[in-house]
């Protein structure tokens, strides 16, 4: 008996054997308590007095009611909307965190509550906005941990004083304002156990409070971390945040407590608490990050620690009285200098607290956002009085403190807008005021609008900024004689590994034009998966392997590294601004394309892409995957490239020695060109597979084949009516192919495809 057959009957004797047994041992056990089993049945005949599918329907109907359901279903919508929105302030040119912020208040009371109250009653149901408060607090801890490790105080270097003029020149000025408004708003807004203390100090705060991550973010996009203004605007952010997280912890204390006297005791256990993180545990925690700070990975124990470090300090701030996100911040704020350490611990935490988290952080906030609450002129104007004033004292306060330190009048103004900036770290604020019933619902509203409307004019006062100091066009003297000689190359990579192998296939891509090349390599890092401190490291590591190559090869290379949320349109801009002759670009193989689980795949990564979504239902892209396997992204830069594209897809590539080159269609012929420069180097040879005989019927086939013979004849062989097969493949490091050649194999599904080796992919 085969062991496949033998396979069969124990499965099937096991099945019988142990499910008598289970059969048995039930009927057994019913005897045990009779009396039992006809209660239960009386039970079950009474209650079956509706058909099936009713008794399944109500079954359905208690499990959604359930907390857990509830709970998963309010986790699924925030998240879901959350994107959505996202999306679409990123496409405006604001930051997603604004989006976000609106997805939270159109799902709250303001917009679903007032338009369509069954679905908010059906997504909220009273009772239920506990555990969503619960885990939004625990998204909010892990995202003050990751915001504290973010927070490099290195970047001050020699700018602290510059910083700090700026920062606490700015804080204390709109702590001021803010102070006047509460005299002004008290009698009208404050809750009335609340004492004028507690709300002047808290509209203070609220009203000075700056968003690190957002300004950073907001820097990186624009390119601007490594200019001036960039660096003096981050490190006075960085002075920014840990000031008023220090001011925001004394005046919790002091709401709590109720007078300075009370919150005397808060404040004293509060600096031997941040003594001994910073001076006995911070230390402690470098040695462990210089012994495991090189290392790939982090392990368990190691992991564990880390949290036990967070929850515990978070513990520890929430029984002292000042609030459990401080002590988050601060524990992130102490973890290991180490960047590779840091980088590895927030990549761990990151897409959990900013993706599944937070966005029910939005939500819960605009819960309480209850815009329909300012319902008559007198309440609007209040709102325009409190935007205006935030938005005028800090932009007036840090654009001239940033002039008197020695900025110019466009630096100083640009540094004032982004000090604007206030994003999601004013919401925690106004939540934590909210929750300490120092702030009522209508002001509460009327804050959190103040908010939105200061984060999001930060990018248009910037292009306003840019536009006012803009210098006037020169015109340029027209141009004589020819243009310099050199071959322009655009190198776009995205590993640091794919990048060094690029640059071998443009070495010899090259051909007798290397003195004369002129190579720029390009790589562009999503907005979203990058920290704004180290992106400076980022880049250096990321430029490693292939400047080596550079300088191996005998290549002068010019790298560009950029920021951006949309990295084909970024890539796409350089290549047409710049007059290169080649843009190379990297790009791996969808493996599954092609197959019925991979035609799926690709039809959900679309509907769960906001992006990709809105783009098929505008008609610039198909939910169905397209046949020439290659990423859509990859084809918007073919298609929108105004030089020649090759698209490289790296299979381990080393040298290309052997060279099989397919002709097949009209566009194929174009590659010629390039495999003429290919043969230049000695040890290369290249294959002509001609599976249609076009060599000797077309004459435009014949004459490229007689001029790459001319060059190198002993190197050059042509294979006649042989179709191109997974053994063929296998005698060659390098596929080259045109775009037409390429889409045609695709679109039939030639079996081949699965066996390419690395493939050069051209575009004329």
């Amino acid at each position: 008996m085969s062991i496949a057959k033998r396979s069969i009957l124990f499965y099937v004797v096991s099945l019988l054997v142990f499910g008598a047994i289970i059969y048995y041992a039930v009927v057994q056990g019913e005897g045990l308590r009779p009396h039992l089993a006809e209660e239960l049945s009386t039970t079950a005949n009474s209650t079956a007095s509706g058909t099936a599918l009713d008794q399944f329907q109500l079954t359905v109907h208690g499990n959604m009611r359930h907390a857990l359901a509830v709970l998963l279903m309010q986790i699924v919508a925030s998240v879901a909307v959350a994107r959505l929105f996202a999306y679409l302030f990123s496409k405006m040119g604001q930051p997603t965190v604004i989006g976000e912020i609106v997805a939270g208040i159109v799902l709250g009371p303001s917009v679903v509550g007032y338009w369509f109250p069954d679905v908010f009653e059906f997504l909220f149901p009273a009772g239920s906005l506990l555990n969503l408060q619960f885990m939004s607090q625990i998204g909010l801890v892990l995202f003050m941990f990751v915001i504290g490790m973010e927070l490099d105080l290195k970047v001050l270097g020699g700018r602290a004083s510059t910083a700090l003029v700026i920062s606490h020149t700015s804080i204390i000025v709109l702590y001021a304002l803010g102070i006047g408004l509460a005299y002004w708003l008290y009698l009208d807004f404050a809750p009335p156990t609340v004492a004028f203390r507690s709300f002047g100090l808290f509209m203070g705060i609220a009203m000075s409070i700056t968003a690190f991550p957002v300004l950073a973010r907001i820097i990186q996009e624009r390119g601007l971390t490594r200019t001036h203004v960039g660096t003096t605007a981050l490190a006075t952010a960085a002075s920014d945040d840990v000031t008023a997280w220090c001011v925001l912890a004394a005046v919790i204390a002091i709401v709590k407590a109720g007078d300075f006297h009370s919150a005397f005791y808060t404040i004293a256990a509060a600096v031997v608490y941040v003594a001994f993180m910073v001076g006995v545990l911070r230390p402690f925690l470098r040695r462990v990050g210089d012994i495991h700070g090189e290392r790939p990975t982090i392990g368990k124990p190691l992991l564990a620690m880390m949290f036990v470090v967070m929850l515990a300090s978070a513990w520890t701030t929430e029984i002292i009285g000042i609030h459990p996100l401080f002590g988050a911040f601060l524990a992130g704020v102490i973890m290991p200098p180490n960047l590779s350490f840091r980088r590895i611990l927030v990549s761990k935490l990151e897409d959990v607290s900013l993706v599944l988290l937070l966005p029910l952080f939005f939500v819960f906030t605009g819960l309480r956002t209850r815009i329909g609450l300012l319902n008559d002129e007198d309440l609007w104007w209040t709102c325009a009085v409190v935007i205006g004033v935030a938005v005028v004292g800090k932009f007036g306060a840090a654009s001239i403190a940033a002039r008197i330190t020695g900025n110019t009048w466009k630096d100083s103004l640009t540094i004032g807008a982004l000090m604007n900036t206030r994003g999601l770290m004013e919401l925690v604020v106004l939540n934590i005021g909210y929750d300490l019933g120092v702030l009522n619902a209508e002001l509460f509203a009327i804050m959190v609008l103040m908010a939105l409307f200061s984060t999001f004019m930060t990018g248009p006062a910037l292009d306003l900024i840019e536009r006012i100091f803009r210098k006037p066009k020169v015109e340029a003297a027209p141009i004589t004689g020819t243009t310099p000689p050199g071959w322009r190359v655009l190198l776009s990579f995205g590993q640091p590994e794919s990048g060094r192998r690029s640059l071998r296939l443009v070495n010899q891509l090259a051909g007798g034009e290397r003195d004369q090349a002129s190579i720029t390599a390009l790589h562009v890092t999503p907005s979203g998966d990058i920290n704004p401190i180290d992106s400076g490291e980022f880049e250096r590591d990321g430029f490693k392997p292939l400047l080596r190559e550079a300088e191996k090869l005998g290549l002068p290379v010019t790298t560009e590294h950029r920021v951006s949320g949309d990295v084909s349109r970024e890539i796409e801009q350089m290549a047409n601004s710049g007059g290169y002759d080649l843009l190379l670009v990297g790009a791996g193989t969808p493996l599954l394309r092609g197959t019925l689980l991979g035609d799926l795949l690709g039809i959900t990564s679309r509907v769960i892409d906001p992006g990709k979504l809105i783009d098929s239902l505008r008609g610039r892209d198909s939910l169905l995957p397209a046949d020439d396997r290659l990423d859509p992204k990859v084809r918007q830069l073919i298609e929108g490239a105004q030089c020649s594209v090759g698209v490289f897809m790296d299979k381990g590539f080393s040298k290309a020695s052997a060279v099989l080159l397919p002709l097949a269609a009209p566009g194929d012929l174009s590659c010629c060109t390039y495999a003429e420069r290919l043969l230049l180097e000695p040890a290369t040879r290249v294959t002509l597979l001609d599976p249609a005989g076009l060599v000797q019927r077309e004459p435009s086939f014949r004459s490229g084949a007689q001029r790459l013979a001319q060059g190198a004849p002993d190197r050059l062989t042509i294979l006649p009516n042989r179709a191109i097969d997974g053994t063929l493949l296998a005698g060659y490091d390098l596929l080259f192919t045109s775009y037409n050649g390429w889409t045609r194999a695709a679109e039939s599904r030639a079996p081949w495809l699965a066996d390419v080796p690395s493939t050069l992919i051209m575009k004329p």
